[in-house]
């Protein structure tokens, strides 16, 4: 029994892909893209950009549909994008052999994925 004025907890939806072997600064110039929008008109963006990180946007994307679809019981046409979050995942340290018995090392990025989904409507009334 919560009283008078019941609290209603705010429903997000959540995906998050880890070690994604692309940069995160690759990964952030497609995410800002789509970040703001209604899920299908994300997907439709992401099937249209040709860049490698708009693959694993679009499969984190369709994780967090099936979740809000499955789990939370919601209708597509009511989520939204309400976050996007691209980290730094693990670097990898790598050499490039160069001449006289050198190396240069190099660090290989990866990325963090976090996807986070919410109703449009929420807390209106109607």
């Amino acid at each position: 029994m919560l009283g008078k004025f019941q609290r209603h907890k705010i429903m997000e939806i959540i995906a998050i892909s880890k070690s994604i072997k692309i940069s995160p600064r690759k990964v952030r110039l497609v995410a800002d893209v789509i970040r703001k929008q209604e899920i299908a008109q994300a997907l439709n963006s992401l099937s249209l950009i040709e860049k490698r990180s708009s693959g694993a946007i679009y499969k984190t994307l369709k994780s967090a549909l099936a979740n809000a679809l499955n789990n939370a019981k919601k209708k597509q046409e009511d989520l939204f994008i309400k976050r996007i979050e691209v980290s730094e995942g693990a670097t990898l340290k790598r050499y490039r052999y160069s001449t006289k018995g050198r190396t240069h090392p190099f660090r290989r990025g990866s990325s963090d994925i976090k996807i986070v989904l919410e109703e449009k409507n929420y807390g209106t009334k109607s």
